[in-house]
C-alpha cells in the first residue's frame, strides 16, 4: 500500500509554509510508494487518510521551543498536543482537533506520524507572500529526513528518528 504524506500549511504565509514545502521536497525524490498531498485546511485529509496504513502529517507548530526545532508524535498512541497545533492562523479547524475528530469517526490510519517544525508564532501567520525565516528553511532538511523515516516501512531494527521524538 501507497504511504501518504500530508504536508500541511499555506506557502504564501510566512513560515506556515514549512509543511508544504517539506513535502514538496519529499516529492522531489522520487521515492516509490509516497503520496504526497497538499492542504490548507486540517480537516481535508479526514476522508484520504481513513483507512491507510501509514500516513504522515508535516506542519508548523507552536509549542515553546526554539524556532526550527524539528520533532515527531505519534499521533494515534498519544494525540497531538492542542495548543501548538489549534485553530487559528491560517487554518479554521486545527490539525490536533482534526486527529480527534478522526478518532471519534473511526477514521485514523493505522499509523499517523506527525513530523512538527517549531515555528515563530508571528511568522506563521505572517502577511501574503513572506518565505520561511531562517530558522525554519535551515531546518527543512532536518524535517524531510524525519519523514521519510517515518514513511519508511517498518523494521524491527529501528530505534530512534533523525528528529528527536516527544
Amino acid at each position: 500500500m501507497t504511504a501518504l504524506l500530508v504536508g500541511m500549511g499555506n506557502p504564501d504565509r510566512g513560515d506556515d509554509g514549512v509543511g508544504i514545502e517539506v513535502a514538496r521536497r519529499v516529492a522531489a525524490t522520487g521515492r516509490p510508494g509516497i503520496e504526497v498531498l497538499e492542504v490548507v485546511d486540517p480537516s481535508t485529509p479526514l476522508d484520504t487518510w481513513a483507512g491507510a496504513d501509514r500516513v504522515v502529517v508535516v506542519d508548523a507548530v507552536t509549542s515553546g521551543r526554539a524556532p526550527g526545532a524539528v520533532f515527531t508524535l505519534d499521533a494515534v498512541e498519544g494525540g497531538l498536543p492542542t495548543g501548538g497545533w489549534a485553530a487559528g492562523g491560517t487554518h479554521a479547524l486545527g490539525l490536533a482537533a482534526a486527529v480527534e475528530l478522526s478518532r471519534v469517526l473511526g477514521r485514523l490510519p493505522g499509523s499517523l506520524a506527525v513530523v512538527g517544525v517549531e515555528v515563530d508564532a508571528a511568522r506563521a501567520t505572517a502577511a501574503q507572500g513572506e518565505g520561511l525565516s531562517p530558522a525554519v528553511a535551515a531546518a527543512v532538511e532536518p524535517a524531510v529526513a524525519a519523514v521519510l523515516w517515518a514513511l519508511a516501512p517498518p523494521r524491527s531494527a529501528r530505534r530512534r528518528s533523525p528528529a528527536a521524538s516527544g
